[in-house]
């Protein structure tokens, strides 16, 4: 009998991907009005990050498929956030600007250079500063927790400062964590652009050997 393929759109990773989507998208209809609603499912869609990659060890259903939704759906919440803050905050647009185009530019350019390099996981790397980042789960999950918390303190600032203005005291906290994490986008973009570079350079070389 032929053997059964596997069915990888709906692996157990892949489906809490899914649903981190429908929150996501509930976020995001939320986030203009309504921040309580908004922000409890902006932080289930964020919460539920922690769980994707758990059962895809578990369970061994770890997918290329799975690691572009993961990331798609971290980018893309990211980026509608720092919308919503740029609609808030009008005098910090630029910076806000600045913000998604460094996330967006590292994380496509260091994807890229995992698959030219025919890596099976973008959580690697050379640089010694972005191995630590991917190998130490303590510090991975800090950075990342920080830097949401940030920008979403940012958000629940908009409506409500809390008691003796804890919002934004929680936010300056958090603010050098988020800046720190914008720096390690930098050192991914640059890293992915000579690991691209050297890809070129080789490709280049075999080229002009068969022309030889």
């Amino acid at each position: 009998m032929p053997e059964t393929q596997p069915n990888i759109f709906l692996f157990y990773p892949n489906l809490i991907g899914y649903a981190r989507i429908v929150l996501a998208l509930l976020a995001f209809f939320y986030m203009p009005s309504s921040p309580w609603c908004a922000s409890i499912a902006y932080f289930l869609s964020a919460f539920l990050d922690a769980f994707d990659g758990h059962l895809a060890r578990m369970y061994n259903q770890s997918t290329r498929f799975g690691a572009m939704l993961d990331q798609l759906t971290d980018r893309c919440a990211f980026m509608a956030l720092l919308m919503t803050l740029c609609q808030f905050y009008p005098r910090c647009v630029f910076l806000f600007q600045l913000t998604a185009i460094v996330d967006i530019a590292s994380h496509w350019m260091h994807l890229h250079a995992t698959d030219l390099t025919g890596k099976n996981t973008h959580k690697s790397s050379d640089n010694p500063i972005l191995h630590y980042y991917y190998t130490s789960r303590e510090f991975l999950f800090f950075m990342c927790f920080g830097n949401e918390a940030f920008f979403g303190l940012l958000y629940v600032n908009v409506w409500w400062s809390g008691p003796l203005y804890l919002i934004p005291i929680l936010a300056i906290i958090f603010f050098p964590v988020a800046l720190v994490k914008q720096l390690i986008s930098l050192v991914h973009l640059y890293t992915a652009s000579l690991t691209i570079g050297a890809f070129d350079v080789e490709r280049i070389k075999k080229e002009a050997q068969k022309t030889q």
